[in-house]
């Protein structure tokens, strides 16, 4: 049985082509907002697996709604001390960041 080549692009390829290579400038900047993107992506499925609605997350960490909506969907950075006290008092975990060189 003979099989097909398949015509697939994978994720790297398709951003090498549409966005250049890892360190030219286009990519960078689609490299960056993705990492905001997964931070907001991030914090609403924790969430979730808490069983916390936004309204409720905001409450516990003493913002509001509209602000923790605005960062589940990229449209608000979150500054780190924020983001530790929604990961922290808000959700009951642990914020951990790393540095790559």
């Amino acid at each position: 049985m003979k099989t097909k080549k398949s015509s697939l692009t994978t994720l790297e390829q398709f951003k090498d082509k549409h966005y250049g290579k890892p360190g030219t400038q286009k990519r960078d900047e689609l490299e960056a907002g993705y990492e905001h993107f997964k931070i907001g992506a991030l914090i609403h499925e924790a969430r979730l697996a808490k069983g916390l609605t936004q309204t409720e997350l905001a409450e516990k960490v003493g913002t509001t709604k509209s602000y923790i909506s605005k960062i589940e969907n990229n449209i608000k950075e979150v500054r780190i001390s924020t983001l530790q006290k929604i990961i922290e008092t808000g959700l009951g975990g642990h914020l951990q960041l790393s540095i790559t060189l």
